[in-house]
C-alpha cells in the first residue's frame, strides 16, 4: 500500500505529465474528474487540484490540509513555487519555476529559513556576495546577506532591500546543494 507521501508524489507526477490518475490508501484518494486531477483527504475533502488540459501545469493546494507539508515538499522537489495569495476557494496556486543549477528549492514557514541560516551564516563573513541561500522576490532570486529576528518578525536583508516576515509566513528560498 502507498504511504501518503508516495501517493502525493504519484499525484504530482501524473499531473505534470498530464496523465489520468486513480490511486487510494486509507487516508487519501487521487482521481481524475473532467480533465482535472484531484487529491482528496477522506476526512477533509478536496485538498489539491491540477488541471491536466492546460498547457502549463499548475496546482491549487489547500493550506488548511493536514497533508499540506507533504504536498508542499513534493511540489518544491518538482520545482513548483507558491504564486500569490489564497484564492476565493481558499487555495494557494503553485506554478513551475526554473531552479538555478546547483540549488534545492524550499517553500516553508520563514522560521525554517532562520534555522537554515544558522548553518550558512559563516559564509557571510567572506568577501563578496554570499550565494549559499537565495530568496524569491518579484520573480527573481536574491542572495541573503543577513537575517535578524526582532519582536517576533524575521528581517531578511538582500542586496537591494529588506523583507519583514512573521515566523509563520511562507517563503520560497534556495539552498546550495553540497558537493
Amino acid at each position: 500500500m502507498l504511504s501518503n507521501l508516495d501517493l502525493i508524489r504519484e499525484f504530482v507526477q501524473n499531473s505534470t505529465q498530464k496523465k489520468d490518475i486513480f490511486l487510494s490508501n486509507p487516508a487519501l484518494t487521487a482521481h481524475t474528474v473532467y480533465k482535472t486531477n484531484q487529491l482528496i483527504a477522506k476526512s477533509e475533502g478536496v485538498i489539491a487540484i491540477a488541471p491536466i488540459s492546460d498547457t502549463l501545469s499548475k496546482f491549487s493546494i489547500s493550506p488548511k490540509s493536514s497533508q499540506w507539508e507533504f504536498i508542499n515538499q513534493v511540489l518544491a522537489e518538482s520545482s513548483y513555487i507558491l504564486k500569490g495569495e489564497v484564492d476565493s476557494r481558499g487555495f494557494y496556486e503553485y506554478q513551475y519555476c526554473e531552479i538555478p543549477k546547483g540549488y534545492q528549492m524550499h517553500c516553508t514557514k520563514s522560521v525554517l529559513l532562520w534555522r537554515a541560516w544558522w548553518k550558512y551564516r559563516k559564509y557571510t563573513s567572506k568577501l563578496g556576495i554570499p550565494l549559499e541561500l537565495l530568496i524569491r522576490r518579484r520573480d527573481s532570486w536574491y542572495p541573503i546577506r543577513d537575517l535578524i529576528i526582532s519582536d517576533g518578525l524575521l528581517y531578511i536583508k538582500t542586496l537591494g532591500s529588506e523583507i519583514a516576515l512573521d515566523s509563520g509566513d511562507l517563503v520560497t528560498w534556495l539552498s546550495k546543494i553540497d558537493g
